[in-house]
């Protein structure tokens, strides 16, 4: 349950002591959320990085811009930071994983962070710069937009008959990537499959809620590890179907 009731916060506080969790995106704030490497070597591509840190650092060398450290900052239980900005288009961004570079996330519309204060079995959240939250850098904002949709996809021919299984079977193999997708897939592989699925949709030939359902299956068994929720996993199937139902898949049939 979310409010702003300073009440009703007051209430639930009394009775218990809770942990914080902040709804990013609406307000325009978005969170980049930098990972520790908890062991795993870097990938090619970012050698000798320790974490997201390492490779914020090195994407700002890159573009010429000032390492974005300065703004109000948490550091997680498990060693990580989750970087605050304030973005003046509210909502305009979505939840990423991986898309700035590897062991970084971003949180904003649809999704939310910890805040300070909050304790797991790990440790605690803590603040580590209280400075005020700073706007977005640009060339953050940039990497972040959503790429415009895509033209149509071609319509595909295939045997009157055989179209329906066609579906079936598109609808199994993209679900079944979402099942199993190891944690630092989840997120793209989900949206993927949503965005896929979506073009069926789009083209009239599978039903939304069938769509949904099958996502929901799929994703279920990801919810409560590593910070996938139930909350996140919808997000990302309605922004994968809607996507992907802005380019419909048309599916033609021929007779033998």
């Amino acid at each position: 349950m979310a409010t702003r009731d300073p009440q009703r916060i007051r209430s639930w506080y009394r009775a218990r002591p809770f942990n914080i969790g902040v709804a990013t995106g609406p307000s325009g704030l978005v969170v980049v959320d930098l990972d520790d490497a908890r062991g795993e070597p870097a990938p090619a591509a970012w050698t000798g990085a320790r974490g997201g840190w390492d490779v914020l650092v090195r994407l700002a060398e890159v573009t010429g811009q000032p390492i974005p450290f300065d703004t109000y900052t948490v550091r997680t239980p498990s060693g990580g930071l989750h970087l605050y900005f304030r973005s003046p288009e509210a909502g305009g961004f979505r939840n990423t994983s991986g898309k700035l570079g590897w062991r970084i996330d971003t949180r904003a519309a649809g999704g939310y962070v910890v805040a300070a204060g909050s304790v797991r079995p790990e440790g605690a959240y803590t603040v580590t710069n209280a400075a005020p939250i700073a706007p977005l850098p640009a060339w953050l904002a940039r990497a972040l937009t959503p790429p415009a949709p895509p033209p149509p996809a071609p319509p595909i021919t295939l045997p009157v008959g055989r179209i329906s299984h066609y579906v079936r079977a598109v609808v199994a193999d993209e679900c079944r990537t979402v099942a199993t997708a190891p944690v630092g897939r989840r997120h793209s592989s989900l949206l993927r499959a949503a965005r896929i699925l979506g073009e069926f949709v789009g083209g009239g030939v599978l039903e939304l809620e069938t769509a949904r359902a099958a996502l929901r299956q799929a994703a279920a068994g990801h919810i409560g590890i590593e910070n996938c929720t139930a909350r996140e996993v919808e997000r990302t199937i309605h922004d994968g179907l809607a996507f992907g139902q802005k380019r419909p898949r048309r599916l033609r049939g021929r007779h033998a």
